[in-house]
């Protein structure tokens, strides 16, 4: 069956305005063009555009997308049920948030009591959740499903004090990565110092460090303009600055 823009704009749930800039940008070509100028899509746009919805709920930017889908090596089959792993993890992690509320309501109308260890718990999930909405597409892409999976439940796994000691370390990366950016010089003993404190903060969720592993996400810093932007908040460049640093560090070559 084929369908018009208008009409598979209209089954699909989205613009008209989205189907024309995926044209643009090459992401899903129509079928043809009629002989009235209109865009003209068959079952295969209509399967691609489905695959590249469900890449796009899962968080993933278009340009991922378009390497995805686009790889000689794409199984669709395999793709969705890749999709449905990730839905269903999905909702397990929704539910516990949903349980954890009602416990919290529960305590707040005087029903039971809450542990600490309780309430934190409900704070991990919370954090895991909103990282995998974020970043977890990209991250699973890069390091493989079992080794985020792991790093998810070493955070777990935190006690409140490990989870309070991994906070101000952050902020110390944040801090020692501002002063050492005055210097101009990712080699300072300074900077060295800031990428030093970056591998001790990874540690609490990483299992196993390896320099190959920091030097790579650190080149995602950069590469992805959420963590870019996440780091130069500090200031402008403060990104790029901690990759150097961390190259520096790993005796990695740009």
């Amino acid at each position: 069956m084929e369908y018009t823009i208008q009409k598979l704009g209209s089954i699909a749930g989205i613009s008209t305005r989205t189907l024309r800039y995926y044209d643009e940008i090459g992401l899903l070509k129509p079928a043809r063009v009629n002989s009235s100028g209109y865009r003209i899509y068959g079952s295969d746009e209509v399967n691609k555009l489905q695959q590249i919805l469900f890449f796009r709920e899962l968080g993933v930017g278009l340009e991922s997308i378009k390497e995805i889908i686009e790889a000689p090596a794409f199984d669709r089959t395999a793709a969705l049920k890749e999709h449905r792993e990730k839905l269903l993890t999905k909702r397990k992690q929704i539910d516990l948030m949903v349980v954890n509320i009602d416990k919290t309501l529960a305590e707040s109308e005087g029903r039971i009591n809450m542990s600490d260890n309780e309430k934190f718990e409900g704070l991990k999930e919370r954090l895991i959740n909103e990282n995998e909405e974020k970043y977890g597409a990209e991250i699973r892409a890069k390091y493989g499903d079992e080794t985020v999976d792991k790093s998810n439940n070493r955070f777990k796994g935190l006690t409140k004090e490990q989870y309070e000691e991994m906070e101000e370390l952050g902020q110390k990366v944040l801090d020692s990565l501002n002063e050492s950016m005055e210097l101009g010089d990712p080699s300072s003993e300074a900077a060295q110092n800031t990428a030093d404190l970056h591998r001790q903060w990874l540690n609490y969720t990483w299992g196993n460090y390896s320099k190959e592993a920091h030097a790579g996400l650190a080149q995602m810093y950069v590469n992805d303009e959420r963590f870019k932007a996440y780091y130069d908040k500090v200031r402008p460049g403060a990104a790029e600055f901690l990759r150097d640093a961390i190259f520096v560090y790993t005796g990695t070559k740009k």
